[in-house]
C-alpha cells in the first residue's frame, strides 16, 4: 500500500524537476528574468508542498473511511454468501466462517478448532500439499459436496515467484474452502447414465441337442418356455425382447437394471435349465451384453464379442463387456459333448485353403510346451508337408517329460533336423508368404513367441481351453472348442478331413496320441465319444500304446516329488485340497505338480485340488475338479484360466506362502458370492 502511496507523489516530482531545468536554461541566457522565474517556481513549490501537507490527514482519513466500508461490505457479503466459507490458517484451524458454514456445521462463530473435526477427510497434512489449488468431493447425509480448497499468501509479493512450492516454502499463507452442493447435478448424471440403452444376445447353447431329447409333440411347448422365461426376466427390467432366430433373441434395456441383473447374477441361466417337460437335456443359455460405449453402434459391437466370449467358453454363462473390463457370471456345468463334426470339416478345408496360399508355415504351442501342444504342432507339420510347404515347429525349450517325444524326431525316422526351430530363428524365417499356426493356447502372451504374432498378416488358431479376455484378435481362422479334451484331439479330427491323401507317420501318431492321453488324465477327465473316435483314427494310423505308455514314464526324482506333494497336501474348508510341490532337482516341476493335482482327486471326499510349484521366478498353479467345482473361474480370478475341471495359472513377485494365502482367500471370497459351492 505504501508503494502505491509513493507512485501518487512520481509525477509531481517529475514535472518539478523538469521546470528546475527550465528555470536554469532562462537564467543562463537571461539572467535577470532568470531571477524572477526562480522566484515564481520557489513560490509554487512552497504553495503545493503546504497544500499537499494539508491535505494529507484528510486523504488518509478519506481513504481509511472507504477502506473500512469496503471491508465491511466484503465481510457482509462473504458472511451472507449462499455457498459454505471458512477461512483457516496454515494448519488447519479455522479463522473465520461465514453463516451458511454455522448453519450447515451447526457451530458457532466463536468456533476455531481444527477443520478436521468437522470434515475428518481435510487433515492438516492434506492442506499442506496443498500448492495454488485442491479439489475435494464427500458425500454426507445424502448430499455430495464439492469442497475446493485454495492456498491464499498474505504477502503479495509471494505471486512473484515463479516456482509455487518455493513459494509455499517461503512465504506464509493461509487456507480458504468453498462448499458446492452438488447433489442436483450428481443425480442428473446418474439419471442420464441410468437412461442408456444397454444391448444384449441371449443364445440357446444346445438347441438341437435338447430338442433330440425330447418327444416331438412337446418341443414346441419346451421352446414356448424357454421364450416366456426370457422375456418375463428382461420384461421386468423394462426391457424389449426380440427373437431373431429359433436359438438367438436381442434385448435392449436401461443401464439402470443392469446392476440389478448382475447382483443377480443371471438367475435366467439356472431357470431356464430348471425347465423339465420330460427332455433328457436341460437347456443352457448364454449371455452376451455390451456397456459403456458412448455410441450405440460400440455398444452392440461389445454385445457381439461377448457373446462371442461366452460361446467361446462353453457356454452357460453370462458376460459382460465394458471397455474397462470383462465380468463373467455362471459357467458352472461341464459344456455338452457335440457329435456332429460338420465343423471339424469346415474348419479342415478352411486350413487346406490357407496354407495352399502360403509358402512356409511356422507352428508354435505355449511356452513351457507340454505334449498336447507338441503333438498337435506335429500335426499341423504333417498337413503342411503333404502340400509341399515348408514347415518348422517353434520350441524353445523341451522338458524332461517332453524329450523323450521330441527326441524320436530325427533323421533316422526321416525328419530334417531343422524341423525345430528357436524363437530367434523363428523371426529370421518369416516373410510375407508365411502362415503361423497357434496350437493349444489362444492367449498371445503364452506362445513360445509372442513377438512373432505382430511379423504376420495370417494366424490361425487351434485350441481347447476356453476363452478368456485376452486373445489373439488377429486370426484369420480360430477354431477353439472348450468341448474337446485336447487339441490333439481337434487337430486329429482335421486332419481325417484334410486330404485323402494324409497319412500319419509312427512317429506322429504316437505323439498325438500321448497328447490326448496326457489331457485326459488316461481317459478318465474330459472324455467324450469323438475322443475315442480320435483315438481310434490314431490307432489306425500307427499309434502304439506300449511305446506311448513307455515315453510318457517319469524319472525317480519327479516321481517323489509328487508322493511329497501328496503327502504335504492340507485340507482347505473340508473339500479342497492344497499342496505344494517342490521344484528342487526337478527338469519339468509344472508337471509334477500337474500329476499331484491328478492324483489328489482320488482321495474321498475332494471336490478340487491345487498344486503350487516355484518355477523360474514364477508360481505355477495347477488346478483339478472331477465336476462339482469349475476350477476355471478360480483361476482366472488369480490370472489364469483353462477349463471347467482343468485350470492354471502364474504368479509374479509373490512367494509360494503368500500365493498360498492368496488362493485361499479367492476361494473365500468366491464361496461368499456364490460363484462356486462348498
Amino acid at each position: 500500500m505504501k508503494n502505491r502511496f509513493r507512485g501518487l507523489y512520481t509525477v509531481p516530482a517529475a514535472l518539478l524537476i523538469l521546470l528546475i531545468a527550465m528555470d536554469g536554461i532562462i537564467f543562463y541566457f537571461y539572467p535577470q528574468s532568470g531571477f524572477l522565474v526562480i522566484g515564481l517556481s520557489s513560490l509554487y513549490v512552497v504553495i503545493a508542498v503546504g497544500i499537499g501537507m494539508a491535505m494529507k490527514p484528510y486523504a488518509k482519513s478519506a481513504l481509511t473511511d472507504y477502506a473500512t466500508a469496503y471491508g465491511v461490505m466484503q465481510r457482509y457479503l462473504l458472511d451472507e454468501f449462499e455457498v459454505p466459507y471458512v477461512l483457516m490458517d496454515a494448519d488447519g484451524k479455522v479463522l473465520w466462517q461465514n453463516q451458511r458454514f454455522v448453519e450447515h456445521f451447526e457451530t458457532t462463530k466463536g468456533f476455531h478448532k481444527s477443520i478436521t473435526a468437522l470434515i475428518p477427510t481435510v487433515t492438516k497434512e492434506m492442506l499442506h500439499k496443498v500448492v495454488d489449488e485442491h479439489h475435494l468431493y464427500i458425500t454426507e447425509d445424502d448430499v455430495f459436496y464439492h469442497l475446493i480448497i485454495r492456498r491464499v499468501f498474505i504477502d503479495d509479493s509471494a505471486h512473484e515467484v515463479e516456482d509455487r512450492k518455493e513459494a509455499v516454502n517461503e512465504f506464509e499463507s493461509l487456507f480458504v474452502m468453498y462448499m458446492f452442493d452438488e447433489t442436483q447435478l450428481q443425480e442428473s448424471l446418474k439419471e442420464n447414465e441410468e437412461q442408456k440403452l444397454v444391448s444384449a444376445l441371449v443364445y440357446i447353447d444346445n438347441y438341437e441337442e435338447a430338442l433330440e431329447s425330447i418327444e416331438e409333440v412337446k418341443r414346441s411347448l419346451l421352446i414356448a418356455l424357454v421364450d416366456r422365461k426370457v422375456n418375463k426376466y428382461f420384461g421386468n427390467s423394462d426391457g424389449i425382447v426380440k427373437k431373431i432366430e429359433k436359438d438367438k433373441y436381442f434385448i435392449v434395456f436401461k443401464r439402470k437394471y443392469l446392476d440389478d441383473l448382475e447382483e443377480d447374477r443371471f438367475s435366467l441361466i439356472e431357470d431356464v435349465k430348471s425347465i423339465k417337460i420330460g427332455n433328457e437335456m436341460a437347456i443352457t443359455l448364454s449371455i452376451g451384453i455390451g456397456n459403456g460405449s458412448k455410441t450405440y453402434t460400440q455398444n452392440y459391437e461389445y454385445t457381439r464379442a461377448a457373446i462371442d466370449l461366452a460361446l467361446g467358453r462353453g457356454g452357460d454363462q453370462a458376460v459382460v463387456k465394458t471397455p474397462e473390463k470383462i465380468s463373467y457370471y455362471g459357467g458352472k456345468t461341464q459344456q455338452v459333448d457335440k457329435t456332429t463334426r460338420v465343423k471339424a470339416r469346415v474348419k479342415a478345408q478352411a486350413l487346406r485353403e490357407i496354407l495352399e496360399s502360403k509358402e512356409q508355415v511356422i507352428v508354435m504351442g505355449h511356452s513351457i510346451s507340454d505334449v498336447d501342444a507338441l503333438g498337435a504342432a506335429v500335426g499341423i507339420y504333417r498337413a503342411a508337408n503333404v502340400l509341399g510347404k515348408r514347415a518348422y515347429i517353434v520350441l524353445n525349450s523341451v522338458s524332461s517329460s517332453l524329450r523323450p517325444v521330441k527326441e524320436r524326431f530325427n533323421e533316422e525316422n526321416g525328419y530334417s533336423e531343422k524341423m525345430f526351430v528357436t524363437s530367434n530363428e523363428a523371426l529370421e524365417l518369416v516373410d510375407k508368404n508365411t502362415v503361423v499356426v497357434v496350437v493349444d493356447t489362444n492367449k498371445p502372451s503364452y506362445t513360445e513367441c509372442p513377438e512373432l504374432l505382430s511379423h504376420v498378416k495370417t494366424i490361425v488358431v487351434f485350441d481347447h481351453h476356453r476363452q478368456g479376455a485376452e486373445v489373439i484378435d488377429s486370426a484369420v481362422l480360430s477354431y477353439i472348442e472348450p468341448y474337446a479334451s485336447s487339441t490333439c484331439e481337434m487337430i486329429s479330427e482335421v486332419l481325417q478331413y484334410f486330404s485323402e491323401d494324409i497319412k500319419l507317420g509312427d512317429v506322429e501318431a504316437d505323439t498325438l496320441y500321448a497328447g490326448i492321453l496326457i489331457d485326459t488324465n488316461n481317459f478318465m477327465t474330459k472324455t467324450g465319444v469323438r475322443t475315442f473316435e480320435a483315438a481310434a483314427y490314431l490307432r489306425r494310423s500307427g499309434a502304439d500304446v506300449v511305446r506311448v505308455r513307455k515315453m510318457l514314464r517319469n524319472d525317480m526324482q519327479s516321481y517323489k516329488a509328487r508322493a511329497e506333494a501328496v503327502r504335504l497336501a492340507e485340507v482347505y474348508r473340508d473339500v479342497f485340497a492344497i499342496s505344494t510341490c517342490d521344484s528342487e532337482h526337478l527338469e519339468s516341476p509344472t508337471i509334477a505338480g500337474a500329476q499331484a493335482a491328478n492324483e489328489l482327486l482320488d482321495i474321498v471326499g475332494i471336490k478340487a485340488s491345487f498344486v503350487l510349484t516355484s518355477y523360474r521366478g514364477k508360481i505355477f498353479i495347477s488346478s483339478r475338479s472331477i465336476d462339482e467345482v469349475n476350477v476355471q473361474i478360480i483361476m482366472e480370478r488369480l490370472g489364469g484360466g483353462g477349463h471347467l475341471n482343468v485350470a492354471g495359472a502364474q504368479l509374479e513377485d509373490v512367494t509360494i506362502e503368500e500365493a498360498k494365502e492368496k488362493l485361499k482367500e479367492t476361494l473365500d471370497i468366491m464361496i461368499e458370492e456364490g460363484d462356486i459351492e462348498q
